[in-house]
């Protein structure tokens, strides 16, 4: 498949009809002249095509500074929700945690490109299916995120030596996925990421494959997780010698920037399936673990002199 550039409805921060521009972008040596956003002095996200592993189409968003050359980028994977909001004012945008990330990883000066494994197989959300029974499934997002990492290894403004992947949830677990050295994929994969990190992930399936990570791992957990619960990935990360953080009072979701905590009663997946699972906010837990991963990335990238950890202008 062709690899394309162009403006996605819905791809840019909520801003009125006023903040929009025109950039230019080159990639592949192809200009592709996209509607941009004026803000926090970045371009705009614009998606890219490309295949996946698996050879299904996918399409990718990438937020980028007009630098000629990123400090690094950090592939991040959705969660079981998919990329963009479902319900309310944001509903079609990409969901607001998503955009926080983006937000502070474009200030620290990097890249970010996030893959949608959901829209291309027909999925908005696959969180209230049962594990077994999902239509995407770790395969798929493995497949994914092997295909992204390559793809970006070969744009003129990224290096392959300054990867990092990243992943929430499901995304988490997909980032488990495709660093797992056991995976023949894995294994015959020609870019490796520098730095792993998955944010609450699901455990359970890692520690019955005897997961052994190829790169280093770093796991951002919620105390009082009850959908995808800390206890396994703490005893994982002691089997594989990662690096584990567990926010005290955190439940699932704690990074994300809006709303509070909620029952979701509609969740077949959690400890307790019958009673449904806590999700939201938790903004001391946000906070520590955005500062962790601020630390964490400016030392993956520290063979770069310009990759300085910035403070975060919260919005």
């Amino acid at each position: 498949m062709k690899n394309t550039l162009s403006p996605l409805p819905g791809a840019f921060p909520e801003k009125g009809a006023s903040a929009i521009a025109v950039a230019a972008v080159t990639f592949f040596g192809v200009l592709a002249v996209v509607a941009a956003p004026v803000w926090a002095e970045s371009a705009a996200p614009v998606v890219a095509a490309f295949n996946s592993a698996d050879g299904t189409p996918l399409t990718a968003w990438v937020y980028r500074s007009d630098s000629l050359v990123s400090k690094g980028t950090v592939v991040a994977l959705h969660g079981c929700g998919g990329l963009f909001a479902n319900a309310g004012p944001r509903k079609g945008l990409v969901n607001a945690r998503s955009q926080a990330m983006a937000e502070m990883l474009l200030e620290q000066g990097y890249a970010v490109v996030f893959p949608d494994s959901l829209g291309p197989r027909g999925e908005t959300g696959v969180c209230t299916q049962k594990l077994a029974d999902r239509k995407v499934n770790l395969n798929h997002r493995r497949s994914d995120a092997l295909a992204t990492l390559g793809w970006v290894a070969t744009q003129p403004w990224a290096r392959a030596d300054r990867i990092a992947l990243l992943g929430w949830s499901f995304g988490g677990s997909a980032v488990l996925a495709a660093t797992d050295a056991m995976s023949p994929d894995v294994a015959r994969q020609a870019v490796t990421p520098v730095l792993a990190i998955a944010f609450y992930p699901g455990c359970a399936a890692a520690m019955k494959s005897h997961y052994k990570p190829n790169v280093p791992l770093v796991m951002l957990l919620g105390e009082k997780d009850d959908w995808t619960p800390a206890e396994p990935c703490k005893a994982l990360g002691k089997l594989v010698g990662a690096d584990v953080k567990v926010y005290a009072g955190a439940y699932h979701d704690f990074d994300n920037p809006t709303g509070g905590v909620m029952v979701r009663s509609n969740i077949p997946n959690g400890v307790d399936p019958q009673h449904g699972v806590h999700a939201g906010r938790d903004p001391a837990a946000r906070e520590q673990s955005y500062e962790y991963l601020r630390q964490v990335l400016c030392t993956a990238f520290a063979s770069n002199p310009g990759a300085k950890s910035v403070p975060f202008s919260a919005r």
